[in-house]
């Protein structure tokens, strides 16, 4: 979040880019190219105007170029240094959850599950 946040400041309201809370419990798929909540949890993802879908590292080197800062990445550009971050991109992706103290994946996405099973049938106990 604090990423996002600072990268909300640099947009200043100038709509470059549009953030989207994928825990939002109306997080819909359907208005995101398909990308699921599982999906999405386990890799950023952008979509680009045309609809293209980006993942990973390339939307941090995307999103940053549009912000003007384009700098901070163009490292990741080169072949070998790009190869490089991906691979911890990869890394960090797959164990952020565990290292910032929450549950795994599959917890995450089962509870959104019951949650939303909840919301729409009303079997909640409360």
């Amino acid at each position: 979040m604090r990423e996002v946040n600072f990268l909300r400041k640099r947009d200043a309201n100038r709509g470059l880019v549009e953030f989207v809370d994928i825990a939002d419990e109306n997080y819909n798929p359907a208005a995101n190219s398909g990308v699921d909540f599982e999906t999405a949890m386990g890799r950023i993802h952008a979509i680009l105007p045309d609809g293209t879908i980006v993942k990973n590292v390339e939307v941090f080197r995307r999103v940053y170029e549009i912000l003007g800062m384009g700098w901070v990445y163009a490292a990741t550009k080169l072949p070998i240094v790009g190869s490089i971050v991906d691979r911890l991109y990869g890394i960090w992706a797959d164990w952020r959850l565990a290292l910032t103290g929450r549950p795994d994946l599959k917890t995450i996405v089962a509870q959104r599950q019951q949650k939303t099973e909840c919301n729409t049938e009303g079997r909640c106990q409360l």
